[in-house]
């Protein structure tokens, strides 16, 4: 089944510790969505190429990338990129870099050490599937003026 693509919005948020305005974010963020899709060439070779999405069905891949940009006048330390994950989305958790929450933004790390609580009290393994957040650390000062990007992978459910 096909679904419009304003069923799979999400808002990036940028949270920086210690900017020099703490009421105006000076990271600025853009984000942009793609549709993953395999064509072949006329040579019989296949190809992947990022598409604008218009709708999306079962199994489309899709590719976010988020642009930040530092457009203060002091650099900006302890800065976070952080995004909802929709329910109709499957997280690629095998970036290294990448954090991940299964508890709406509350505790956080790699998919692998995270657990969720089953309906009988008892507790498992956290699966992409359980993903409500993702997060990136940007570990180096952002000077003003400098740029950087993040992107991962979802597939629609």
């Amino acid at each position: 089944m096909r679904r419009p693509i304003a069923c799979l919005s999400f808002v990036a948020q940028a949270v920086a510790a210690g900017s020099a305005n703490a009421g105006t974010p000076a990271v600025k963020l853009v984000a942009q969505t793609f549709v993953e899709r395999v064509s072949t060439d006329v040579n019989g070779r296949q190809r992947r190429i990022l598409v604008q999405p218009q709708e999306l069905g079962r199994g489309d891949r899709l590719v976010f990338l988020v642009r930040y940009r530092n457009e203060g006048s002091a650099p900006v330390r302890g800065f976070a990129v952080t995004n909802p994950v929709p329910t109709a989305l499957q997280i690629d958790t095998t970036q290294p870099q990448m954090q991940v929450s299964v508890d709406h933004g509350r505790s956080w790390g790699r998919i692998e050490a995270l657990s969720v609580a089953t309906p009988l009290g008892g507790t498992r393994r956290a699966t992409p599937a359980d993903v409500t957040h993702v997060r990136w650390n940007v570990p180096r000062p952002v000077r003003p003026g400098q740029e950087g990007r993040i992107s991962y992978r979802a597939t629609v459910r």
